[in-house]
């Protein structure tokens, strides 16, 4: 990664979406602005496309997200910008080398161009500095949004574990033997590039954006406040060892093993498109897709989307929370599609028993929690916390996490 990057380009979205839909014989008919990304990093266009050959009448829906940085970021080497940055190249090839090999219950929109394969193509000259990728609109197939921090309806609720059993599935057959090719967290990636050495599969090492490893300076605030999670969470569970949530997240680095997927990595409402029965969804916004533990996607779904209705009977929540019938069916229904063809790249089944993914769900829970404990709370937080709190007083879960951490 460039210390010094180049000032921001001056070429339009227009002309961007103009070339490159010309590499497909389309043409612009209209480009509008839907959305602007987080901290001004770019924005989403909804874009209409015709055939340059005008004896031909259709109009193809699709979405444009367009990405320049703002001047003020250029020269900053923090972590946060280095994780956007390099969450756009993930994304670009998600969409263009991942999504195409996914079966058809994971439904994803189609990619028709990115910046990453525009070498060598007309007018590729006038995109330096740009990253933009073109992909089919799916609102025609699903209208239905799912919205910013809403609560999806038990119909869709299904739907999205469906959806994400099958990714969860599909893509253990993606993953390769060796995982040099993957992104480092973003400092230690940028460290990589500096040194000429840079990946061929351009997905993150660990998926998702608030494992601890890129979230040091949040840890350390909270190691330092008075609050319950403060002492829970960041204390060393023996002098001069590690705390509940430095175990929790070694045990969580993705490291070749059966039961290690691709996650999306920021599963909530905000990022599906359902039908307008509820019956299916598709998800998109996949910047953060990487190895990991299928339970990672659930824990935020669970907490961010979920109807509290069906994670428990009535509505008090007491301090602790054992895990509750409701919670389970979820639980048992994801795993049961998940299991039922689990197979990695060589075709030989992977067994990943009912027991261990319930240990890995617990241990999801906490960490998603140590992350919302650092940055904010947000959804069924009375809920995670007690749950949470259950998990923590569980010597047998906490034998366990001791027994199942890798050596460094």
């Amino acid at each position: 990664m460039r210390r010094n990057a180049a000032p921001k380009p001056a070429i339009e979205p227009e002309r961007v979406a103009a070339v490159m839909l010309s590499w497909h014989s389309l043409e612009v008919v209209s480009l509008n602005k839907v959305q602007t990304l987080w901290a001004g990093y770019g924005d989403i266009y909804e874009l209409i496309a015709r055939d340059q050959d005008e004896t031909r009448a259709e109009l193809y829906p699709l979405i444009l997200k367009y990405i320049a940085p703002p001047q003020a970021h250029l020269d900053s080497m923090d972590e946060g910008h280095l994780r956007k940055l390099m969450s756009y190249e993930v994304e670009q090839y998600f969409y263009s080398s991942v999504a195409p090999l996914l079966e058809d219950e994971t439904p994803v929109a189609d990619c028709v161009a990115t910046t990453r394969e525009a070498s060598g193509k007309p007018g590729a000259e006038l995109l330096g500095g740009i990253t933009a990728t073109i992909i089919s609109d799916l609102r025609p197939l699903f209208p239905i949004a799912g919205e910013k921090r809403s609560e999806l309806n038990v119909k869709q609720v299904f739907a999205a574990l469906d959806w994400l059993s099958s990714f969860h599935r599909t893509t253990r057959k993606l993953v390769p033997d060796t995982l040099e090719e993957f992104l480092l967290p973003p400092l230690k990636e940028a460290e990589r590039r500096t040194r000429g050495t840079s990946p061929g599969k351009t997905l993150w090492l660990n998926g998702g954006y608030t494992y601890l490893a890129t979230r040091r300076k949040e840890y350390a605030s909270l190691a330092e406040g008075d609050s319950e999670w403060s002492s829970l969470l960041t204390k060393p569970t023996t002098p001069g060892g590690q705390s509940i949530s430095e175990l929790v997240a070694n045990f969580l680095t993705p490291r070749g093993r059966e039961y290690e997927t691709l996650i999306h990595g920021d599963v909530k409402s905000e990022n599906l498109f359902t039908t307008v029965s509820g019956d299916k969804v598709a998800f998109y916004d996949f910047q953060y897709v990487g190895l990991g533990l299928g339970a990672c996607d659930l824990a935020k779904l669970f907490t961010c989307s979920v109807p509290l209705r069906l994670l428990m009977d009535g509505g008090y929540i007491p301090n602790e929370l054992l895990m509750g019938e409701g919670e389970k069916e979820l639980l048992k229904y994801y795993h049961s599609r998940l299991v039922s063809d689990f197979k990695d790249s060589r075709g030989r089944t992977q067994i990943y028993e009912w027991d261990v993914f319930v240990r890995h769900w617990e241990t999801a829970l906490v960490d998603w929690l140590r992350f919302q404990a650092s940055w904010g709370f947000w959804g069924n937080t009375k809920w995670l916390k007690a749950r949470v709190r259950s998990i923590l007083r569980d010597q047998q879960w906490k034998d366990w996490l001791q027994e199942n951490q890798r050596s460094t």
